[in-house]
């Protein structure tokens, strides 16, 4: 939405004598005032910071003035309601993965809408307050001072007066004249006034402000925001089942494993035992099967204990004998260490089922604000993620955590499988 209350009421008839004239000076007047002072503060920031600099105190500096963007946009969606009733959201941003100022400053800093802003504030401070000020004194101060030349006159004993400090009144009807001049260049100042907020509202819109439902990059941003919801809700769906299945069916099949065990035990020999002895082999094999399930659904281990033992519980359950090395010193949001783990988990299994390889191995960290994973075979090579691997599918997953799967597998191998997921600490292990 735009500053459609200030177009309308410039188009009325009774403009002039409304409080909009007064509310479109009171928006250039304050944004005069909010450059000057913005100026002023990043010339000093810049001055300090690069000074400092040569000591590496002033860097913190650098990069917060980096971040002077925020509070001023801020403080320009306030101010446009001065010239429009409807409020001016700011841009979606991303969530800290964590609590703290580190996850806050990192996240921002990689957000478009942050440079946005900071550009809006480097032409707030160069270019648009003088021209705010430039508006006000030639709409406003200039007629004003016109306007006052009787009065002006009057207070040097009605023998002559200064218009504008360039020409002189000596006369009463040339005083009387020029007032009437002043009144009218007021009446029109105040439409330019009221143009030049307008004009000012809707590049600080532009800048600063959220798009407009139809902006594709609106579109964008929420589909983005609906995926990563949509991962968050089948994360939490998959250990919803996971419990149930946890603590109801497979509870309940447990107890029966152990009723059709001590039945076979109290049965004589003969055909009811061999039928105990077959119930009671089958409810075995579902209880594993259903087992099996669970760990495939969401892993108890990865939930108590994190990616690293989630990982090394896989490797121990591989057909290839598999080395881990997975330095992560805490844990990660739970949506990434999910799409970890089952890319491990899918990738072994392919090393079991298609690379013929006699060893694998699972390397890995965080750095640089990523989760960084390599899964690699000595195997036959030629792998495609295209040909019905399952891999498609997690690298989609991957995306939605902003990172990236890739596959190199040359034929004669090696094969090598890397994921990057960017992300920060939810938790440090002492």
């Amino acid at each position: 939405m735009r500053s459609r209350d200030l177009w309308q009421a410039l188009s009325a008839r009774r403009y002039l004598l409304s409080a909009w004239p007064w509310r479109a000076t009171a928006y250039l007047v304050t944004g005069a005032v909010a450059g000057a002072a913005t100026l002023v503060g990043l010339a000093v920031a810049l001055v300090v910071g690069g000074v400092l600099t040569v000591v590496l105190v002033g860097l913190p500096l650098l990069v917060l003035t980096a971040l002077a963007g925020v509070p001023l946009a801020r403080l320009e969606r306030r101010r446009l309601r001065l010239i429009d009733r409807a409020p001016a959201p700011a841009r979606p941003v991303r969530q800290p993965p964590a609590t703290g100022p580190w996850p806050w400053l990192i996240t921002r800093l990689r957000e478009r809408a942050t440079w946005r802003e900071l550009g809006h504030a480097l032409l707030f401070a160069l270019l648009l307050w003088p021209l705010d000020a430039l508006v006000v004194a030639f709409a406003l101060a200039a007629p004003l001072h016109l306007a006052a030349t009787p009065l002006v006159m009057a207070a040097f004993g009605g023998e002559e007066a200064k218009v504008l400090k360039q020409w002189t009144v000596t006369a009463w009807p040339a005083a009387s004249g020029v007032a009437a001049l002043g009144l009218l260049l007021l009446a029109l100042g105040g439409y330019a006034l009221g143009l030049a907020a307008g004009v000012r509202a809707e590049l600080a819109r532009v800048l600063v402000g959220a798009p407009g439902e139809g902006d594709p990059e609106a579109r964008v941003v929420e589909l983005t925001r609906s995926r990563s919801r949509l991962v968050d809700a089948f994360e939490a769906e998959r250990r919803r089942i996971e419990r149930d299945l946890h603590d109801g069916a497979q509870q309940r099949l447990v107890a029966l494993t152990m009723a059709l065990g001590l039945a076979r035990l109290d049965a004589p020999p003969g055909p009811l035992a061999d039928q105990l002895a077959k119930a009671h082999g089958e409810a075995g094999r579902a209880l594993e099967e259903l087992r099996e399930l669970i760990h495939g659904i969401h892993p108890k281990v990865l939930a108590d204990y994190g990616l690293p033992a989630a990982v090394a519980d896989a490797a121990d359950r591989s057909a290839v004998p598999v080395d881990v090395a997975l330095e992560l010193p805490g844990r990660l949001p739970r949506a990434v260490e999910a799409a970890a783990y089952f890319v491990v988990c899918e990738a072994l299994a392919n090393v079991g089922r298609h690379s013929g390889a006699d060893r694998a191995e699972v390397t890995g960290g965080h750095r640089d604000g990523r989760l960084l994973l390599r899964i690699r075979d000595d195997g036959r090579g030629g792998a495609d993620s295209a040909a019905g691997s399952g891999l498609t599918g997690l690298a989609d997953r991957v995306s939605v955590l902003d990172g990236r799967l890739s596959l190199s597998s040359p034929p004669g191998g090696p094969t090598l499988l890397s994921v990057e997921i960017p992300c920060e600490w939810t938790e440090r292990f002492a």
